[in-house]
């Protein structure tokens, strides 16, 4: 019986090759809650020392249980130089589209990194307003470890957001659906209605309520 290949974890290869063109802070960047129907979308950018290594397990925050990524959470806010961070509220998120959102987070948590990046790596999207070299890496968040810290940190923050939110308004489960469109969610809307959070632009609120002809 053939065995199955272990995936690889993120790591430096990417930045190895900046790092010896002398780029000394390499920004790798990521989102979280581009699909959810309720909360924010949020971006973060990580900035690890030269010659970082990945000895902590740090992944595609999608690969990792919720126990897992708060521990590497701290893991890479311990290690990293510098971290920036974005959140954008639903209401932009109307306004300006789920695309255009997540662009504006990506570049707002660019612009508060407390050091200026030499070079931006970013996770599958082409920065609009940015005056930063940068790079687009497709599934970045699978091969670079400054994208996978990214995304563990967007993720932690946006869940804890949403958990906070259940508290709020308890019966629409975002403690364990995170806004994301699971039939909960959906039932949830039918029986008690829209709330202050939810995108009101997004399907299938934006049909059922006929708010956005």
């Amino acid at each position: 019986m053939k065995q199955k290949k272990k995936r690889s974890l993120p790591d430096s290869k990417i930045e190895e090759i900046y790092w010896q063109k002398g780029y000394k802070y390499i920004a790798g960047i990521d989102e979280a809650g581009r699909g959810p129907l309720a909360g924010p979308v949020v971006a973060a950018a990580v900035v690890f020392p030269k010659d970082f290594r990945n000895f902590y397990g740090i992944d595609d925050s999608k690969k990792l249980s919720p126990q897992q990524r708060e521990k590497l959470y701290f893991t890479i806010i311990k290690n990293a130089v510098a971290i920036g961070i974005s959140i954008i509220p639903e209401y932009l998120i109307d306004a300006l589209n789920i695309y255009n959102a997540t662009l504006l987070a990506m570049e707002y948590a660019i612009n508060v990194l407390d050091v200026k990046p030499d070079i931006i790596l970013v996770d599958g999207m082409n920065l609009k307003n940015t005056n930063y070299i940068y790079k687009r890496i497709i599934k970045g968040d699978t091969l670079s470890i400054s994208i996978a810290a990214a995304s563990i940190i967007a993720k932690v923050i946006r869940d804890n957001i949403m958990i906070n939110y259940h508290y709020k308004f308890p019966f629409y489960g975002f403690n364990k659906n995170f806004g994301y469109p699971t039939n909960f969610h959906k039932e949830a809307i039918k029986r008690f209605g829209i709330l202050s959070i939810h995108r009101k632009s997004f399907n299938p609120i934006k049909n059922f309520y006929d708010i956005f002809p």
